[in-house]
């Protein structure tokens, strides 16, 4: 189901609307002319679907480039070799699904909005505070393991919402691109369970035991 715009939208638009021209056939049509225009600091506004899907975008835009900063310490202070190896894999990955929403953006014709994904941050500090406490370095690893699964949970949300608006609106290019971040966010979710249920939970109990 793939839309596309009537008339190009003007300095005078506000958030990103509805296209409201017929459908098409082919969803890479669905491009929009014309930059968003979005608040900044100013209170959200949510008309649409649209709206919607760009704020998420937005929000998630923000949080990967969070996460970029923040992935690097978590693998230095990760000691398990195979939970530093999938911190810094994650990172590459986190890379190129920033990318995949900036191509979003490019093929409406704008860029990300600046502005702070408040609960990625909020996950991020979580984090933080176990790389700054002191423990058993197989319990921290367990605990980092925790926080980095609390961030892929909300990622999953996240990108699942987005994913789904933007295929109800039709835009299927965008939707598949954010169905492979998915994917890949819920691949990161299960390799942090295998690491900590075949040896990280098991060698902080013994650590414990000690």
């Amino acid at each position: 189901r793939a839309r596309t715009p009537s008339a190009p939208f003007g300095p005078e638009a506000s958030t990103l609307r509805r296209p409201s021209g017929p459908r098409i056939a082919d969803a890479s049509a669905a491009v929009f002319h014309g930059p968003f225009h979005i608040q900044g600091d100013r209170a959200m506004e949510l008309h649409s679907l649209d709206d919607l899907l760009v704020h998420q975008l937005n929000d998630l835009y923000s949080a990967e480039q969070q996460l970029m900063k923040a992935l690097p310490d978590m693998a230095e202070a990760a000691t398990s070799p195979d939970l530093r190896m999938a911190f810094q894999e994650h990172l590459v990955q986190t890379q190129t699904q920033a990318e995949r929403i900036e191509s979003i953006f490019e093929s409406f014709g704008t860029k990300p909005e600046k502005m702070k994904c408040k609960g990625m941050e909020g996950l991020i500090e979580e984090g933080r505070e176990i790389l700054k406490g002191k423990g058993e370095p197989a319990v921290k690893d367990a605990a980092l393991i925790a926080a980095a699964q609390r961030v892929e949970h909300y990622e999953i949300a996240g990108y699942g919402c987005a994913r789904t608006y933007a295929e109800e609106l039709g835009y299927q290019d965008a939707a598949e691109l954010l169905q492979e971040t998915l994917d890949e966010e819920s691949q990161t979710n299960e390799r942090l369970t295998m690491l900590a249920e075949s040896h990280i939970n098991i060698e902080a109990e013994e650590a414990e035991e000690e």
